[in-house]
């Protein structure tokens, strides 16, 4: 029954939003409630949501730092330089914006960071798109295939979350999958091709010459903003720094990722604009992305806490374990790889890799399957995981880009799922799992 109501649940709260009959906000704390209330939970509701929010606070104010940080970046003209030198390579060709989409989302992703990824990449990305009428769909999807690939480096997370769950060597886990993160690489080169053929087919290659002025517009939320009084090139170098040495301590984990965030922004802000007036009109100038996206993701930890307070989440793992027949036993690392892709979408990180992969490497093992295919099949899922409602940089991501949350479920989804076969297949070329 509580493996049912959770199912039910996510269609529902997954055809509300992609039909648009519903907000994603309204109905990451609707949807919950309703069948909370419905499954007889009532008494404990306030306890779980509150559970959830507290679960989720942490990644809200990293994200709220980071938007404030990277918009000060962006503010000072951080990025300027990235943007014309990719102008210079892609000109108007739809298909060369969107291969070149693909390499510099691939690259900034290598430091495991949806945040930062997404940030990056639309701030460069979106004046282009914008300036020649392409579809912004391309550009998320292409930015979240990427991250989805690149997410599966040790310290991205899952792979972390992985090793620690069943005691194994990060080494063991992570090196022989790198092959396997190629092919998710070349799978996004592929996707970026068609789609970019597509789209010069549809646009043709624009003869035009872009000014720097008229790309920074674009880029900008407001138009009353005079980019002359916040753009400051002659911090240029010490801006760059100060990114590479967050990117370096988000990597090493020097300090938990909120507190960096914080930090970083308040030494932006004052190298960038010392002056009262202008720390309150750049952070007011990035209050609306922030408002938007902090909001979902608190939302989000309303319906993550019921869906773990009802245990609405353990019936409905139990459930999918307790269909596998016992005679594909064998097959076990490949049924993990396939099944971990509903299982990371339906679900955050940390109660797969801690509740249902212990589960499954046990019930692996009765059948002579070696716990380290399990803890590899369990991280090829992550292209479709990283589209998940409950992951609050897909919020960031479809608010800067200005799409729906909906559509971009519709138009990623075959290529996303395309992803986590395509790197499933090569494992099991390559031996990286067996059967």
């Amino acid at each position: 029954m509580l493996a049912f109501l959770g199912f039910s649940m996510i269609v529902v709260f997954m055809y509300l939003i992609i039909t648009k009959r519903m907000s994603a906000l309204v109905a990451l704390i609707t949807i919950p409630i309703l069948f909370a209330l419905f499954g007889g939970f009532g008494q404990g509701i306030g306890e779980m949501m509150l559970e959830g929010v507290k679960q989720v606070a942490p990644t809200g104010v990293m994200l709220m730092f980071a938007i404030l940080y990277f918009g000060i970046m962006i503010d000072a003209g951080l990025f300027d330089p990235l943007v014309s030198k990719i102008l210079g390579i892609v000109k108007g060709d739809p298909l060369k914006i969107v291969i070149g989409t693909a390499i510099l989302s691939m690259m900034v992703a290598l430091d495991g960071d949806g945040t930062t990824t997404y940030m990056i990449t639309v701030s460069a990305m979106l004046p282009l798109y914008k300036r020649i009428g392409m579809n912004p769909l391309i550009l998320t999807c292409i930015a979240m295939l990427s991250f989805g690939v690149m997410n599966m480096t040790p310290w991205g997370g899952p792979t972390a979350r992985a090793v620690a769950a069943l005691q194994l060597n990060v080494e063991d886990v992570f090196t022989p999958i790198i092959p396997v993160m190629i092919c998710g690489a070349l799978w996004t080169l592929f996707t970026a091709f068609v789609l970019g053929k597509k789209e010069r087919k549809r646009l043709g290659v624009a003869e035009i010459q872009y000014s720097k002025e008229e790309l920074l517009a674009f880029s900008q939320q407001s138009a009353t903003i005079e980019l002359d009084n916040v753009k400051r090139p002659k911090l240029l170098w010490i801006n760059l720094a100060l990114t590479i040495t967050l990117l370096v301590c988000l990597i090493t984990s020097l300090l938990p990722l909120s507190i960096l965030f914080m930090i970083a922004f308040v030494i932006a802000l004052m190298i960038n604009y010392p002056k009262l007036d202008e720390q309150k009109e750049r952070i007011s100038s990035h209050a609306g992305n922030v408002l938007a996206v902090v909001g979902l993701v608190f939302a989000s930890g309303i319906f993550t806490g019921i869906l773990s307070g009802t245990e609405m989440v353990d019936a409905m793992a139990n459930s999918l374990v307790d269909i596998i027949p016992e005679s594909l036993g064998s097959y076990f690392a490949v049924i993990t790889a396939v099944t971990s892709i509903p299982f990371t979408y339906f679900m955050a990180n940390d109660p797969y890799y801690f509740g249902v992969l212990p589960i499954l490497a046990q019930t692996a093992a009765s059948y002579g399957v070696d716990p380290v295919e399990i803890a590899r099949a369990s991280i090829l899922g992550q292209p479709v995981h990283a589209m998940s409602p409950l992951m609050a940089s897909a919020y960031l991501l479809v608010g800067m880009a200005g799409v729906e949350f909906g559509d971009h479920q519709k138009f990623i989804f075959k290529w996303a799922l395309g992803s986590s076969l395509f790197m499933i297949a090569a494992a099991l070329l390559m031996g990286v799992i067996t059967f």
